[in-house]
Parts: structure tokens; C-alpha cells; sequence
């Protein structure tokens, strides 16, 4: 049902030439979408699917190809958007921060699980009050998302090994930030980490072209199939950004725009009901549920069934001790320069 493009529609800021497509206009709000986006140019990677009810708002959700964001395949595919009454336009993004620039120039009305939540927070600097986060995707050592991945033969063990070597991160001033600090935490000292669109990770350590890759999953599977990588280390947000490698990294969030919430309401109640069926399915019968990996990752077939599963947390499920890991991982970002404010992590949660 869910077709894979391959063309993309520049749809964001035309950095060459300085113009606007549909983009923000407010300077700040630009300079901002910049840096998140690494002078990526947003834009959906092609047509998506739809779920289309008869009437009511269209809901338009981006994603990225990333297993995170499984319960929000789950639930197009099964219907349950559909049987709500409900329109969802499902659109394909190259990247996290193009989500965001979507959701910031009114492109659309959300984010599904997966999409970057440092990247979010940048669009919450842009723009207070742009969105509010139901439902997190936090990972650890034991429900995997995160992870450094070698090729198969490589000699390097550890992430001390990766020192002076070249290493790529996903698209995204989040992916490259915490490539940074993890290598330095880890022992490799200060890195030059490059961007690379996650589809192209394998290869480009299978071919030599790089030492090493932070990536997310499905990419470490897809390599270890195919037997021209490995898994270096996973887990790696949890155990060197937040301390303990089986503390909840939100790495990852669905979202509704501030704006959709307020005008739809009851929508907004149907679409989380519906997303969380999804996740219900995930969480109980994820067998079931993986093979929707299928056609909007890079994971096919049979080996869906080998990829791991992120945890899944709803906005009013979290404890404080999971706002506490949450604001931790923000906090580093404004440390680091990246954010020019401290962003708060509870006002960004919905709250019905």
C-alpha cells in the first residue's frame, strides 16, 4: 500500500540562491532552520500514502525511514486512522530536521516516532508553542535504536579505536552533535563527524569510503544481513550522553502542531487514540507489527522480523524521572551552543 519515491521536491530554503519556497520568512526563524538543517534542503522524498476518511481536517504527518517510527506505519496500514474518521496524509522526508521545517511553514500537522526530538526543539526556538509531544520513542542498550556500525572485517573494537578515523552521522545537527560528544566521552577526543543520509550508511562502510558510521536503526540490521557490517556498539545515547545504558534516551517524538490542537480538539483525541493502537500493537504482538517495516524503510520481506524494537512512552505515562533524562539530553544541546535558550521539556508534552 505504502509506495517508496525517490524523487524529492525542494521544498524549504534555497540556501544557493537565497530565495524562499514555501518557506518561513522570519530571519530568525530561518537562521535556525539552517543550522538544524546542516543546509539540507527540506522537502518530501515523493507522494505519499494516504488514509483517507471522508471528511474533517487533513492530517499531515511526516516521517523519516527509521524503525522508531513503526507504530505510525502500523497504524496507516491497519486502517486504525481510517476507521477513526480520520484524513492522514503520510509524508516521506530524507531527514528529521525536514520534518520540523515542515511542521514550522505549515507544510504539516506533525511528526510521527522517530523524528529527532533536538530537531523539534530547534523548531521550538523558532517558533514557542509550535507543537506538543504525545508520544516519545525512548531507547537504550536494551530496546535498540541507536548504535555505531564497522565493516565486517574492520579491526576497530571500540569507539576509542574510531580516533583520527573518519566517521559519518544521519543528516541533522542532533546526529552530528551526538556523534561528537559520545566519541569524546568514549576516548576518541575531539571528532570531525560528516553528514550522510542514513539510506547510504552501509554502503559507505562496506566500500572503505568511511571507518565508521552512528547510525539508527534499521540501518545496523541491514548491514548485518547482508554480512558487510557490524554493530560496534549500541545503546550509545543511553550509556555515554545520559550516563547509564539502560536510561530512557527520547531521542525521538510524535507531535501535533500547538495550532491543530487548539482548531481540532476532538480530531486530536481520535488521532491518539488511533497512533496509540499502533503502538499497542507493537508493544504486544510486535511479530505482528514489524513486518509493516516494509516499504517505508529500507528493511523488506522476511528480515523485518530482525529488527529491534524501540520502547514507546505517552506523554502522560512519563514519570519525572523520565522528564529528568529527557531535560538532560536537551540541556547538552544548550551547553553545546547548538540551542541559543534552555529549552523545558514539560511544556513541550501534551497534556489532555
Amino acid at each position: 500500500m505504502t509506495p517508496i519515491a525517490d524523487d524529492q521536491d525542494s521544498t524549504g530554503l534555497d540556501e544557493a540562491s537565497g530565495s524562499h519556497m514555501n518557506g518561513p520568512t522570519n530571519p530568525r526563524r530561518r537562521r535556525l532552520i539552517t543550522a538544524a538543517a546542516g543546509l539540507v534542503s527540506a522537502g518530501a522524498l515523493g507522494l505519499p500514502t494516504i488514509a483517507r476518511a471522508q471528511s474533517g481536517p487533513k492530517i499531515r504527518i511526516g516521517f523519516w525511514p527509521v524503525a522508531s517510527a513503526l507504530p505510525f506505519f502500523v497504524a496507516v496500514e491497519k486502517g486504525y486512522f481510517t476507521e477513526a474518521g480520520l484524513d492522514v496524509e503520510v509524508l516521506k522526508f530524507a531527514s528529521a530536521q525536514q520534518v520540523m521545517e515542515a511542521m514550522l511553514s505549515g507544510r504539516a500537522e506533525g511528526s510521527s516516532n522517530g523524528t529527532a526530538s533536538a530537531v523539534l526543539a530547534i523548531g521550538e526556538i523558532a517558533q514557542p508553542g509550535l507543537f506538543k509531544i504525545f508520544c516519545t520513542n525512548p531507547t537504550n542498550a536494551k530496546y535498540v535504536l541507536d548504535e555505531f556500525i564497522v565493516a565486517k572485517e574492520s579491526p576497530i573494537k571500540t569507539l576509542a579505536d574510531l580516533k583520527g578515523k573518519k566517521v559519518v552521522a544521519g543528516p541533522g545537527i542532533q546526529n552530528v552533535t551526538l556523534a561528537k560528544v559520545m566519541l569524546e566521552r568514549a576516548g576518541a577526543g575531539t571528532m570531525n563527524v560528516t553528514e550522510l543520509v542514513i539510506g547510504q550508511h552501509v554502503a559507505a562502510v562496506a566500500a572503505g569510503q568511511v571507518d565508521a558510521a552512528y547510525t539508527l536503526e534499521p540501518t545496523g540490521t541491514v548491514g548485518r544481513l547482508s554480512g558487510t557490517t557490524r554493530t560496534l556498539e549500541v545503546g550509545v545515547v543511553a550509556k555515554y550522553i545520559l550516563g547509564d545504558p539502560m536510561a530512557p534516551w527520547h531521542g525521538g517524538a510524535a507531535s501535533l502542531t500547538s495550532a491543530f490542537i487548539q482548531k481540532y480538539p476532538v480530531e486530536t483525541k481520535k488521532f491518539i487514540a488511533a497512533y496509540a493502537r499502533g503502538v499497542e500493537l507493537v508493544r504486544n504482538k510486535p511479530n505482528e507489527a514489524r513486518p509493516f517495516l516494509k516499504g517505508y524503510t529500507a528493511i523488506e520481506g522476511p528480515l523485518t522480523g530482525e529488527v529491534p524494537m524501540s520502547a514507546y512512552m505517552f506523554s502522560n505515562e512519563f514519570k519525572p524521572s523520565d522528564v529528568a533524562y529527557f531535560q538532560k539530553f536537551y540541556d547538552l544541546f544548550y551547553e553545546r551552543g547548538i540551542f541559543e535558550k534552555r529549552v523545558m521539556v514539560e511544556p513541550l508534552l501534551y497534556r489532555a
